[in-house]
């Protein structure tokens, strides 16, 4: 490690983090989200090489790739020795074939823990809950229950909220069992939809972690081809949005991945921002892009530009 920058610490955990986290979903192979296949050795050399670089958090899920993100996680680990003492892995729950019940959950920790090769599991997510009926999952016994009791038996240290719909994802906040809050694609350059929920997971003291920033690609897409964010259609004032902030970038001597990458480093409340890497040249330039300064009159420009809310994500439904 070069020591670029200082570590912070995930809300009340105690579990120190780097300000980037390496995104796993994308070393499972995941051409139909991506657009782009990763073979094995590929993913592991990356990781190999994320262990000895800037980067000291790992993200991933049970249900990446069926698995296969874990699973070569672990190989890496595996080949380099062990998990070095300074490096967190964080992973997440996942229904599977319909069922997230609390026995499935009790499944995917410990599917999760023999792929990565790691007992405790330091921090797991229950992810994606919004796609499921929230009585269900929250019921005596169900998934959070669960998540809840692996936590105290020590099999888990400590357990966070990865989700979408912040609507949905407020319902689960206020459970208060919850140490950590991932959301995605919702707090970008142009999509402020988790306004609300990251203010309120700040006031309970989580610790908080943004991700997808590049909005699915289309904040990193120079040649502005891409109509897609956070894997759907793009409004009109969102697409017209990204144009001009390209512009802005050009102006000042960036561009506008570099631009959704430090958007988020620099905002205090996040602990980490997660971005996913599949070849390992890009792990200089995703650190050089997170660390980058650039003016307040900048950001000033692209603030202007942001697209109202209607155009984001989660816009609440016309009264």
């Amino acid at each position: 490690m070069t020591g670029r920058w200082a570590m912070n610490t995930l809300g009340s955990t105690g579990v120190r983090v780097s300000p980037v986290t390496l995104g796993g979903a994308p070393l499972g192979s995941m051409p139909e989200n991506f657009g782009y296949a990763v073979a094995e050795r590929d993913a592991v050399d990356l990781v190999r090489a994320v262990l000895d670089s800037d980067i000291r958090t790992i993200d991933t899920a049970n249900g990446y790739s069926g698995g296969r993100s874990e699973e070569r996680i672990g190989r890496a680990i595996a080949q380099y020795g062990g998990l070095p003492d300074d490096v967190v892995v964080i992973t997440k729950v996942d229904p599977r074939d319909g069922d997230y019940s609390g026995e499935r959950v009790r499944r995917s920790l410990a599917e999760s823990a023999d792929r990565l090769g790691l007992a405790p599991l330091p921090v797991v997510h229950l992810h994606d809950p919004e796609f499921h009926d929230f009585d269900r999952m929250t019921a005596p016994g169900g998934a959070v229950d669960a998540l809840v009791e692996a936590r105290a038996r020590g099999d888990v240290g400590h357990i966070g909220l990865a989700g979408g719909d912040v609507h949905q994802m407020a319902r689960y906040l206020e459970l208060g069992v919850f140490e950590v809050l991932l959301v995605h694609n919702r707090w970008t350059l142009v999509d402020r939809s988790a306004g609300d929920l990251i203010a309120r997971a700040a006031e309970l003291g989580l610790g908080i972690v943004n991700a997808a920033v590049l909005g699915g690609g289309i904040l990193a897409d120079p040649s502005g081809t891409s109509r897609t964010y956070g894997y759907r259609p793009a409004s009109p004032a969102t697409l017209a949005a990204i144009d001009a902030m390209r512009v802005v970038c050009r102006e000042w001597g960036t561009d506008l991945a570099t631009a959704a990458i430090r958007f988020s480093t620099r905002d205090p409340r996040f602990s980490s921002t997660v971005i996913g890497i599949s070849k390992a040249h890009r792990l200089a330039s995703t650190v050089a892009a997170a660390t980058v300064e650039l003016p307040s009159e900048f950001w000033d420009r692209l603030e202007d530009l942001v697209p109202s809310p209607d155009n984001w994500l989660d816009a609440e439904p016309a009264s």
